[in-house]
């Protein structure tokens, strides 16, 4: 086939090789942006806490602020995006979040710096389901794998940048100069990912609804409300025990919801979330694998973290140098997971899971000794190394096999609904296990906690193995129809993905012929 009959078969809308990757480049960057601001705060909190004479609980809303926001508005991101235009809320959230980084770099104050927080929350909120519904929509077949294996190599690099760049950054600029350079280094990242965005992103960044927009206002509220009434108690509950009768308000809450958007499809209505999505099988056990995963993995850096500064003495340059190989070979293993997702399927995620399970007992293996035989505990650069190339296996597959049978009409609001698992996960993890971690140590000091904190993210990890393990056998073990995916107009706006897994009702794309896309 020649190179040129592709292009010449190209339907309306339909991108070239070339422009798809261009849009998959400012998708990465706006990505690296974002993600770096996460994992850099963890490292310079203590420069933020004495240069602005910040109180603990000041500090905790640090993080705790831009986790609330992001988690809030996932999903009703999503809705926008398949609905409105993914370009204009991509551009809308890169906007929000780089303007954001200058309120936090110029704060003058602990309160001034959480409202940036909260802001930089909503700016990525607003862009990260764009980024998995265009990948969604622009990718298929093994192109789709990559682009998830790229996006997963962003990730993990990104990971492990921020804290070696926040560490540098307090050496070279000071204590204040320092934290404050973390932020506005976005600045410019964000502004050149909004001009080529604005040139390469397909047009038009905007979609104006064919009939009356429908956005499903009280649906989106509830929603939100739900989320926030599930993550404030594990953000803050340390501090203020009675917020944990949220919990009961938040599945309150979650049933309202889901009678809500029910009654509204009966009413003819475009519900905020097709709640049929749940019904496709692969979609409902890869967001429970993203939930369960990021409920265990993601409280290991953050151990590992307190573990080496306050029982070994480690600089926060050191604790950032110790998950160093990780994080790199994380982002290496993501690279080379995207190559396989479409061939190998849930055995990538297994493989990765068992590595992790592996890794996990490493860690342990080398406390134990540490603490009673004096092995050095740099040896945890081996046995962290297993948790990285875990997560190359696991996070990126795993995003394109949950979203393998979801309607690209549908891609936003499923991508935010899996990211909406992956944040739940990643609070409700960090604030049981770290609970677990200190009452240990307060009985049995640093060692034992370690020990037991890892054992029990390891029963979430085989958790996340079993649910992996029976999706397989269900038949996602390796996709039978990813390498080829056609949207077939059933009636006015309906689709209907050729696996015959789900009619959605929603606005219609352009149907797009079969394509295995290299």
């Amino acid at each position: 086939m020649s190179p040129s009959k592709p292009e010449a078969s190209q339907e309306p809308g339909e991108l070239s090789a070339g422009a798809r990757w261009r849009l998959l480049g400012v998708l990465l960057a706006a990505m690296f942006m974002s993600l770096v601001s996460v994992s850099i705060v963890n490292v310079v909190l203590p420069s933020i806490g004495s240069t602005l004479q910040a109180s603990e609980a000041d500090m905790q809303w640090v993080l705790a602020g831009y986790a609330l926001t992001f988690g809030v508005v996932l999903v009703a991101a999503g809705r926008a995006g398949d609905l409105l235009g993914r370009g204009v809320m991509f551009v809308a959230g890169v906007a929000i979040f780089t303007a954001a980084s200058v309120l936090a770099g110029l704060a003058a104050d602990p309160m001034l710096l959480n409202i940036a927080r909260f802001i930089m929350g909503i700016g990525s909120g607003l862009l990260n389901p764009q980024v998995m519904g265009m990948i969604q929509q622009h990718f298929r077949g093994a192109a789709r794998g990559r682009a998830y294996g790229l996006l997963g190599t962003v990730v993990g690099f990104s990971v492990a940048v921020g804290p070696v760049l926040g560490g540098l950054l307090i050496n070279w600029l000071g204590a204040d100069a320092g934290w404050r350079s973390t932020f506005l280094i976005n600045v410019p990242v964000g502004i050149l990912a909004i001009v080529l965005a604005v040139l390469w992103l397909p047009k038009p960044l905007f979609t104006k609804p064919a009939g009356k927009l429908d956005l499903d206002p009280v649906g989106g509220i509830v929603l939100a409300l739900s989320i926030f009434a599930l993550l404030l108690p594990f953000v803050q509950g340390r501090e203020n025990p009675v917020l944990w009768w949220l919990l009961a308000a938040a599945v309150v809450l979650l049933a309202v919801w889901v009678l809500w958007e029910k009654k509204y499809k009966e009413r003819g209505r475009e519900p905020m979330v097709e709640l049929a999505l749940f019904k496709i099988r692969s979609f409902t056990n890869g967001t429970l694998i993203a939930g369960l995963y990021f409920m265990g993995v993601s409280s290991v850096w953050v151990l590992v973290a307190i573990y080496v500064q306050a029982s070994q003495g480690f600089t926060a340059l050191e604790a950032g140098l110790i998950c160093l190989p990780a994080a790199l070979l994380s982002a290496f293993s993501s690279h080379i997971a995207g190559r396989y997702a479409t061939t190998l399927g849930r055995k990538l995620v297994i493989g990765g899971t068992l590595s992790a399970l592996f890794g996990l007992l490493a860690t342990i293996a080398v406390v134990f000794f540490e603490d009673r035989l004096g092995l050095n505990v740099w040896w945890m650069l081996l046995s962290l190394a297993f948790i990285g190339i875990a997560q190359g296996f696991i996070i990126s597959p795993n995003q394109a096999l949950t979203l393998m049978e979801v309607p690209v009409a549908n891609s936003g609001s499923a991508g935010g609904l899996m990211q909406t698992s992956q944040r739940v996960g990643t609070a409700v993890g960090i604030a049981v296990i770290t609970a677990v971690f200190y009452g240990l140590n307060h009985v049995a000091g640093y060692s034992v906690a370690m020990e037991l904190s890892f054992v029990a993210i390891s029963v979430l990890v085989i958790a996340t193995l079993l649910v992996a393990v029976a999706d397989m056998r269900h038949g996602h073990g390796k996709p039978a129809v990813s390498t080829r995916e056609e949207y077939v107009p059933v009636t006015t706006g309906v689709q209907r993905t050729v696996t015959g897994a789900i009619d959605v009702v929603g606005p219609k794309e352009p149907s797009q012929p079969v394509d295995s896309q290299p």
